[in-house]
């Protein structure tokens, strides 16, 4: 079984929408224009690319990464793995044709398909309503969250607030940066 994991940037709030400067939120581009840039803080994402086999997003962050990623020299890793949007909309000639293999997953129950095939881990960035639909239906397997010292108020959240059982977490990387921000690596205790 492969292994799901949610990375995210993530407000001590628990907002993750607009982290990069996306259009239409009050507070957009809050990971580089209210907190200072250290590189070692970001190792993470350098590592994710590495480690990751394959990329899931929902339909809005595909259509805000499809666009820039394929040329971006920070993301070629990306670029060569095979993606996996969960949209009910999206059709195949609304796909991109310089970003590899892209193959378009109708529901969760494909999403976990998926998660039983061989092959190594899967990463899913930004996506938020799918985050919390993938969280709620018990498929996330490990979250990599770079927690910024901000609190942010409104926006799109990482976890939902559907009346469920708790999920136990267990802490299995964790590091504190001189900027305030913290690395936290979390598997899902089954």
């Amino acid at each position: 079984m492969r292994t799901l994991i949610s990375t995210a940037f993530v407000s001590l709030d628990g907002v993750v929408e607009a982290p990069g400067g996306e259009p239409g939120y009050r507070n957009s581009g809050w990971t580089f224009k209210d907190v200072e840039f250290l590189p070692e803080a970001y190792e993470l994402k350098g590592r994710e690319q590495k480690e990751a086999t394959a990329l899931l997003m929902g339909r809005v962050s595909y259509e805000a990464f499809s666009p820039v990623w394929p040329d971006m020299e920070e993301f070629a890793d990306y670029k060569v793995m095979p993606k996996y949007v969960v949209s009910t909309t999206l059709t195949e000639d609304d796909l991109v044709s310089n970003w590899n293999e892209t193959t378009i997953l109708r529901s969760l129950d494909e999403v976990a398909a998926l998660k039983e095939t061989e092959g190594g881990p899967i990463i899913v960035h930004g996506s938020a309503a799918l985050n919390r639909n993938l969280s709620d239906a018990g498929l996330i397997d490990r979250y990599h969250l770079l927690v910024f010292p901000l609190l942010l108020g409104a926006g799109k959240r990482l976890f939902s607030t559907t009346d469920k059982d708790a999920q136990k977490l267990k802490l299995v990387e964790h590091e504190v940066y001189a900027n305030g921000m913290q690395k936290q690596i979390f598997d899902v205790v089954r």
